[in-house]
């Protein structure tokens, strides 16, 4: 150091470490402000739960927006998250969240939450062990939960576009046979009974020529609202083309079958449909035939198709056996 070259004093040395210090205190600011600015932005809520204590220790400001209820109230009461979860989904969301012991991660969990103001949304929710080098050492199950409420509609509308007729709701011809596939094929592993029914709107030409194409596609829905509502929960309905309808009936035979074949005859009979001349009524025929020995999808569905043809031959308006 030079003769005229003075060392700082103990008071600067001290100013100057206090404005570094300063500095180092506004850098930090300036990140967790940053850092908060972030987690605010993202639509999606990030977590993280003590297991041991059964504790909520940190939840993102996305929380309240998600799930429409207070941060505060579940910081300091994990049932507030077990009150979120729609009642259906509560023993899965519970136990893939211990999961998460077990196996280190989970990489998405799906399951419905219910707002404050009572809205079902659905959730998607990845979770880890937090690295033991973080938190003081703390195991923490961590993750990232986001809304997926419009994506599932989304899939659900498409599956209904892919799975539906346009025009009458039923099953269409393609997810009709695909998953009378299915039935008839679980049928022949279990040895269960299997039914399979036909059935076609009686002149419907007539109805289309006398009354106009928008009243025939109006008496092809209220026929398949009929089939909707009198077919049991496990049966599969569906219209196969043009006006003829479809029934699969797993764990029922033929006398089960008529059952309904004839409450959906009754129903359809009481149709009325509006008309120049006033109105008028529509009727079906119908063919009914059960799983035999050997027999595959094919053969059900001619027999049950001969059947119908059967029943216009009588007379219309009836039902056969084949």
């Amino acid at each position: 150091m030079d003769d005229n070259e003075q060392a700082p004093s103990e008071l600067e040395t001290l100013t100057l470490a206090l404005l570094h210090s300063r500095g180092e205190v506004e850098r930090l600011r300036e990140r967790e402000l940053l850092v908060s600015s972030l987690l605010g932005s993202v639509n999606a809520v990030l977590w993280a739960f003590d297991w041991e204590q059964q504790k909520m220790v940190y939840v993102s400001p996305a929380y309240e927006r998600v799930f429409g209820r207070s941060a505060a109230l579940l910081l300091s009461d994990f049932d507030e998250w077990r009150n979120s979860i729609y009642p259906d989904d509560m023993e899965y969301a519970e136990q893939s969240l211990q999961s998460v012991l077990e196996v280190g991660s989970v990489e998405q969990r799906e399951y419905r939450i219910i707002r404050a103001d009572g809205e079902v949304r659905w959730l998607s929710d990845k979770c880890f062990i937090s690295p033991p080098n973080l938190f003081g050492g703390q195991s923490l199950i961590v993750g990232i939960a986001e809304d997926i409420t419009e994506k599932k509609a989304l899939q659900s509308e498409l599956h209904r576009l892919a799975t539906s007729d346009v025009l009458t709701g039923a099953s269409n011809r393609r997810h009709f046979f695909e998953h009378a596939e299915q039935l008839f094929a679980e049928a022949q592993a279990n040895s269960r009974p299997l039914a399979f029914l036909l059935l076609d709107i009686d002149d419907f030409k007539k109805i289309n020529d006398g009354h106009g194409h928008q009243m025939g596609d109006r008496v092809l829905q209220r026929v398949a609202h009929c089939g909707a509502y009198v077919v049991r929960r496990d049966d599969l309905f569906g219209r196969i083309g043009g006006e003829e309808f479809a029934v699969i009936f797993p764990n029922c035979d033929a006398t089960q079958a008529r059952q309904v074949a004839e409450r959906l005859q009754r129903e359809v009979q009481r149709l009325q449909f509006p008309a120049d001349e006033g109105s008028f009524g529509v009727t079906i025929s119908q063919g009914i035939t059960v799983l035999g020995e050997g027999d595959e999808l094919d053969d059900l569905y001619a027999r049950a198709d001969a059947a119908m043809y059967q029943a216009k031959r009588q007379g219309k308006d009836c039902i056969v056996l084949g």
